[in-house]
């Protein structure tokens, strides 16, 4: 073996793949039977950081070759970069390798498309298939699914991957059809179906059979660029919310465009999507997973774009301030989640406190509630002074003077995955 040649190919290959967020890996759960690591429910293997935070996966293209031309990806055919391919023993060997030195527990495997998209979505398969079988691998497999491939091989690929993700990129047709002109939107939307349809299929006969074989068990995820084309952040939160209420797809991912090259179809390569933006975009996004919020009340087409100087949740209370305040004290658990400054677990001790006893706002400090948020929105006897006579207008400026985020200032740059900053991590 070239080793010379395997770290080249491995520079490369995994600079390719740092573009794609999608590789969270918690909800995969693997058993291990007599082979070599060990996928666990709440991240890859069973090893965390002291903070909590799963440790890495080795995360690779099979190849940076291919025959589409979209204008947004760095590994597009007319670009003029380095190009190197993997054979499936290579990818097999580094995985096993990576893990016995300590340095991953598991997998996250994607490719450019050569020759056609079942042939390399062939070579996906054969590398997870190997390691499951041949290597007795039990750490965690994130496989990309080509759009494209046939249904057999996604099925396949559920076999043995704890996770499979279609990344849409472009949010909408119209969108996709402009910066790539090759692809369908059709042939996107496809494969999202089919592993739904099987994800669903599987939990009902593990029901009947216990021993019914899994399916993708971490269930399927994608990625949406934001900023790439022109669709306003209430079409991306809409597909997204299609997609959680009608795939039961399991993350939705957004990133930032990151200008790569000139194009006229493209922004501006000097103007790069502020990275607050894509951090309003996840807030959304939590509010309609874990909040009950509906992507028709966090936008609307008066308000195609998610406020840069007020989070999600603010900006819907300001906008809706005739909904409060709400009293804790009889507000239903629904609407206390609506409350600025009240987390799940803050409104669940609320509703067990209130039971006992008259909640003040000295509870909520306690609860752990951010009461310099929540005061504007509950009606306690503290809290009067700041409510009585606050219209939206005064309310929205008193909240931006409070607010800060981290992101405010910070563009979303192209990272080096192998430089000395990234050396300690």
């Amino acid at each position: 073996m070239n080793f010379d040649r395997i770290k080249e190919k491995l520079e490369i290959l995994a600079d390719a793949a740092k573009y794609d967020v999608s590789c969270s890996s918690s909800g995969g759960k693997r058993k291990n039977e007599g082979g070599v690591g060990n996928s666990s429910a709440s991240g890859i293997c069973h090893t965390y950081t002291e903070d909590g935070r799963c440790v890495s996966l080795l995360k690779i293209l099979l190849t940076n070759h291919c025959i589409y031309d979209c204008a947004y990806c760095v590994s597009r055919r007319s670009n003029d970069i380095k190009r190197a391919a993997f054979t499936v023993d290579e990818v097999v060997d580094l995985t096993m390798s990576f893990y016995r030195r300590n340095y991953i527990e598991g997998l996250f495997l994607s490719s450019g498309i050569f020759k056609n998209p079942d042939y390399t979505m062939e070579r996906l398969v054969l590398i997870a298939k190997k390691l499951r079988q041949e290597q007795k691998f039990f750490g965690y497999i994130h496989l990309k699914t080509i759009p494209g491939a046939s249904d057999e091989l996604i099925q396949e690929a559920g076999r043995y991957a704890d996770r499979l993700s279609i990344n849409l990129e472009i949010p909408s047709a119209e969108g996709l059809k402009l910066l790539a002109p090759e692809k369908s939107h059709e042939d996107m939307i496809k494969p999202i179906s089919f592993i739904s349809n099987k994800l669903q299929q599987t939990k009902d006969e593990i029901k009947i059979i216990k021993s019914t074989p899994k399916f993708a068990p971490a269930g399927q995820s994608t990625q949406l660029i934001v900023g790439a084309s022109n669709d306003t952040d209430l079409k991306i939160i809409k597909v997204a919310d299609y997609f959680y209420n009608k795939h039961t797809m399991k993350r939705v991912y957004y990133s930032g465009y990151v200008p790569i090259t000139t194009d006229a179809r493209l922004p501006s390569i000097h103007t790069p999507v502020p990275a607050l933006r894509e951090h309003r975009l996840y807030q959304a996004d939590w509010l309609m997973r874990f909040y009950g919020f509906d992507a028709d009340e966090i936008l609307d087409v008066s308000h195609p774009f998610l406020d840069l100087e007020l989070d999600p949740k603010v900006a819907w209370a300001v906008r809706n301030s005739h909904l409060f305040p709400v009293n804790i004290q009889s507000a239903s658990k629904e609407m206390l989640l609506r409350v600025p400054g009240l987390g799940i677990k803050t409104v669940m001790k609320i509703l067990k406190a209130r039971k006992f006893q008259t909640v003040r706002l000295e509870h909520l400090k306690k609860m752990g509630a951010a009461t310099n948020r929540a005061k504007y929105f509950i009606d306690l006897e503290e809290t009067r002074s700041f409510t009585r006579s606050l219209d939206s207008h005064h309310l929205r400026n008193l909240l931006i003077k409070g607010s800060q985020s981290k992101y405010k200032t910070v563009q979303l740059t192209i990272p080096n995955l192998f430089s000395d900053d990234t050396a300690g991590l």
